[in-house]
């Protein structure tokens, strides 16, 4: 019997290629997989909802709770994480040492309400006394100008932002800002007048972890509401799957006839992650998420990007998707 006909759409990846390979299936699911940039795959999917099931920034996810039509329910899966310390760069001469620096300067980014800034500014301020509010930031393209096909930002009254069409990487090398939040390294690093400013981000990142057993998530999987209305177990099944997937890319770590990427030393980077981190840092399921997500939570209210007091269980519908 054919199963459910559904078209997935997610970042290229070592934890997402074994569902689009069909390696790991999805039972009851006849599955058409997608895979691409991450941004494009968002400008497609938040202007014209192509994908039945997508990964997701978390953020926006969140925001769609808001709506009254709750367009998404999504599923305590993470295809992306990231601790962000190493994505803040610096002109070397713009007095910055320290997050607590920036108070006053100008801090571009390209999306403002993309998790990975929603996690900076609130560790920021949590950990590290920067005021969200004290830095003025300026949005915009990264190596070009924005071309227009990004989903829609939202900006809170309460901060100070500016809208810019030069490059952001060239606006820190000239000092026309003096912080970038990126996500990608800008190509003006590393030079004599662009800096990270962590130089040393690992210690930082395992610092945080040590503290508060967070590896932030900056992406979670989502399905059409009115689909999984329809398929009560579908939720179930497309969390199973890429469980399973995620064990295929770690076993495949393990396999060094011939290596899957550059790095000559990945499954020694891989080894040591599970030494400092825990043998399952990178967690799926409800539970082991609960404490970060109420953290993300806070920090998004906070940051005026969401008014409603959100629990964590508000995420997720069903009893086997909040009990795993």
């Amino acid at each position: 019997m054919p199963g459910l006909k559904l078209t997935i759409g997610a970042s290229d990846s070592d934890r997402t290629r074994p569902i689009a390979s069909g390696e790991v299936t999805i039972a009851g699911v006849a599955p058409e997989v997608t895979l691409m940039g991450v941004q494009a795959l968002f400008n497609k999917q938040l202007s014209s909802h192509v994908f039945d099931a997508c990964e997701f920034p978390l953020a926006t996810y969140l925001r769609t709770l808001e709506r009254p039509e709750r367009p998404y329910l999504a599923i305590p899966i993470f295809p992306s994480r990231h601790f962000r310390f190493s994505s803040v760069f610096v002109n070397k001469a713009s007095g910055i040492a320290k997050p607590a620096d920036m108070a006053g300067k100008r801090i571009g980014l390209m999306v403002f309400d993309m998790a990975a800034a929603v996690w900076q500014r609130g560790i920021f301020e949590e950990f590290y006394g920067l005021d969200r509010t004290a830095p003025i930031y300026v949005t915009g393209g990264l190596e070009a100008p924005r071309t227009g096909d990004e989903h829609p930002q939202l900006y809170p009254e309460k901060f100070k932002v500016e809208r810019t069409d030069k490059p952001l990487a060239q606006m820190l090398a000239a000092g026309e800002i003096d912080a970038l939040y990126t996500a990608r390294a800008p190509s003006t690093w590393p030079s004599e007048t662009v800096g990270r400013l962590f130089e040393d981000p690992k210690t930082v990142e395992l610092d945080y972890f040590r503290k508060t057993g967070i590896f932030p998530p900056m992406h979670i999987l989502a399905i059409k509401r009115p689909i999984v209305e329809a398929n009560p177990w579908l939720p179930r099944a497309l969390y199973d799957a890429f469980v399973e997937a995620h064990k295929v890319a770690r076993a495949r770590m393990f396999d060094q006839v011939a290596l899957s990427t550059i790095l000559p030393w990945a499954l020694e980077s891989l080894l040591e992650a599970e030494t400092e981190l825990g043998a399952d840092y990178w967690p799926a399921g409800f539970q082991k998420n609960r404490a970060m997500l109420a953290t993300v939570i806070r920090y998004l209210q906070e940051d005026d990007l969401i008014s409603t007091d959100f629990t964590p269980e508000d995420l997720f519908e069903g009893a086997d998707i909040l009990g795993t």
